[in-house]
């Protein structure tokens, strides 16, 4: 068996080498061979030169750079497609989720499971606030999509070589990787752990990172928000008939001396806000659909460090290569 090991990084030098150890003490404890492939996604400081010195070590190592920083759901995306594994592991390098519990989700593997995820029983060294939005959001979109996503679980999972193929074959731009792990199916289920409070370093996902990528899954994986916008619209329309009729029959009853210029304020704002978020709304979906017209790659690399046959006996040093495009 084959293990491969997905870890994009940006900027994570001050936890490389400790989440390296820690990794390669499971694996060596192990019975299987593995690869470890680093996405640098376009890092600026010595975090690919960290990763060169370690390749010099150990030939487990590939070594994805790119051209620059295309963000962690494509940096996870390089990594699938450059894999060779028969089981994959997706982890992060912040040390949050413990290497140790990668046997336990082979354990799961070899039972039938295409998909085991890692659930969080608790969330040590995040805020409160980060916390209740991540739940909010994860009831929000299993209540709006068709495909419910596990709650509580970050990107943290085994995947068997059919569920990376069948992630493989999905090329759309605009990615919100946890739904499709969820889209494609297959025997799924979870393994429970408690989430350790960052290794080293700071972590990239500052609030609006988070809000942006909660739009991205709610946009990706329903046209909920479509749907509501329309039913606001049509209640709103509604509504202001409703009230068109009783000033109607209010002036022609009663009479109307006085000019109602609150009344006429409050109505002219409220329809304009609705019909500028229900734009909005619009204009979400519509950039999406601009970005996947242009069909551009979804990545570019810097260069590929991977070891040759022959270095893996032992006979030759590390050889980079610039492919031309990314494999499908």
């Amino acid at each position: 068996m084959l293990l491969s090991m997905i870890v994009p990084v940006y900027n994570e030098e001050d936890v490389i080498n400790s989440f390296y150890l820690k990794t390669a003490s499971v694996l060596d404890s192990e019975p299987y061979d593995a690869e470890i492939i680093f996405v640098n996604d376009g890092s600026s400081d010595s975090t690919l030169d960290i990763l060169l010195h370690l390749k010099e070590a150990d030939s487990r190592i590939v070594i994805v750079d790119l051209s620059r920083n295309f963000g962690k759901e494509i940096a996870m995306t390089a990594g699938l497609d450059y894999c060779k594994g028969d089981a994959i592991v997706v982890i992060d390098a912040d040390l949050q989720d413990p290497p140790e519990l990668i046997p336990e989700l082979i354990a799961k593997w070899q039972q039938g499971y295409d998909v085991v995820y890692a659930k969080r029983i608790s969330r040590d060294g995040e805020s409160a606030m980060k916390k209740l939005t991540s739940k909010a959001f994860y009831r929000v979109i299993n209540r709006v999509s068709r495909v419910p996503i596990p709650e509580d679980t970050g990107d943290f999972r085994l995947m068997s070589r059919r569920a990376v193929t069948a992630l493989n074959s999905l090329r759309e731009r605009n990615r919100f990787m946890k739904g499709l792990f969820a889209w494609i199916g297959y025997p799924q289920t979870a393994v429970l752990y408690h989430r350790d409070p960052r290794y080293a370093g700071k972590s990239k996902w500052n609030y609006f990172a988070l809000l942006d990528l909660a739009v991205e899954g709610l946009t990706s994986f329903t046209i909920a928000p479509l749907k509501i916008s329309t039913y606001i619209g049509f209640l709103t329309a509604l509504g202001a008939f409703l009230y068109g009729i009783w000033i109607i029959f209010k002036t022609l009853i009663y009479g109307d001396p006085v000019a109602g210029y609150p009344t006429l304020m409050v109505v002219i704002l409220f329809l304009g806000g609705v019909q500028l978020l229900a734009l909005g709304i619009i204009g979400e979906y519509l950039g999406r659909i601009f970005s996947e017209s242009k069909q551009r790659p979804l990545y570019l690399l810097n260069g590929l460090y991977q070891s040759s046959p022959s270095e893996r006996a032992g006979i030759t040093a590390t050889e980079k290569v610039i492919p031309v495009d990314p494999p499908t």
